[in-house]
């Protein structure tokens, strides 16, 4: 498309775009800002963002909700910059996002059941992301329908089998992601209730075993690198669920040690060079080292 090309798929240029705007957001003084400023630029203008537009009238639902939810966050990150030139920017993609809002809207409303892989049609990990946009937004009706919707797909969980994560190639853990979207719209003492009866493995370190770092056979291959940003995702997941839980939870120790021992395993292979991971992984990287799912700044 227009605006969003240049990786293997348009949510990747999408969220890419997102990693250059957090990093010149977060590094003001860095040497990368002129190149990274032009090149965002060359990206966002009138005419490719009408061309995207062009696109989501002909397939109104392409990438959604994955691909949605992170042009929504590209959009969440402009308008929280104080910056002359992301001000810009913002007001040239806002006919984008808020047709990507309205067709989200559309996609969530018509859904009757969660998607429960760890792939890209995955639904808890890109609701979060549309939720903390749309508290950014104000949006309540977005904010109503996603609180709803959530406790249709997951209130009631019980007893999750962690144990036969991650399916396949996941590079998010479905369960962690479902909890990491709870926290999200539950109280602390709710939140910390449900949560012993979605996980009640959490209470016992032995039972919770399972829930290791993956390591990576083939670094060129395209699926397996999943489990590289499933480490980074597993650690800010981790962290998001020890952000809502009381004080005094017994279980925050260890789900805090092994929010670090995944944080440092999925750190290692930010580096490498091959396609497979470089597309993709310093976007996972960098909203786990800035917590951008922990605060709205």
């Amino acid at each position: 498309t227009p605006a969003f090309y240049g990786c293997l798929d348009w949510h990747s240029a999408v969220h890419g775009h997102w990693l250059l705007v957090r990093l010149c957001r977060s590094f003001p003084g860095a040497n990368f800002q002129e190149p990274v400023r032009h090149a965002i630029t060359q990206s966002l203008t009138p005419e490719k963002i009408q061309g995207e537009l062009a696109h989501l009238q002909r397939h109104p639902f392409f990438e959604c909700p994955y691909g949605f939810a992170w042009l929504l966050q590209l959009a969440m990150e402009l308008r929280e910059w104080n910056d002359a030139q992301a001000k810009t920017w913002l007001n040239i993609l806002e006919p984008l996002e808020i047709k990507v809002a309205i067709n989200f809207q559309r996609w969530l409303q018509r859904l009757a059941f969660p998607d429960r892989t760890g792939t890209h049609s995955h639904t808890a990990f890109p609701v979060s992301l549309a939720l903390d946009w749309a508290q950014q937004q104000h949006h309540h009706e977005l904010i109503a329908l996603i609180e709803a919707k959530a406790r249709q797909f997951y209130l009631h969980d019980r007893h999750y089998p962690l144990h036969i994560e991650p399916l396949a190639y996941d590079f998010v853990s479905p369960g962690l992601a479902e909890a990491d979207l709870m926290r999200r719209i539950l109280t602390p003492t709710d939140f910390a209730d449900w949560l012993t009866a979605f996980l009640p493995q959490l209470l016992d370190q032995a039972s919770a075993e399972c829930l290791q770092p993956l390591q990576v056979a083939d670094s060129n291959d395209y699926l397996q690198s999943h489990f590289r940003g499933l480490n980074l995702s597993r650690a800010w997941m981790l962290e998001g669920m020890m952000s809502r839980l009381p004080a005094d939870d017994d279980r925050l120790d260890w789900l805090r040690s092994l929010a670090v021992l995944h944080r440092q395993c999925g750190l290692v292979d930010v580096d490498q060079e091959h396609y497979a991971t470089s597309h993709w992984l310093g976007t996972y990287a960098v909203y786990l080292l800035t917590g951008r799912g922990l605060s709205h700044s």
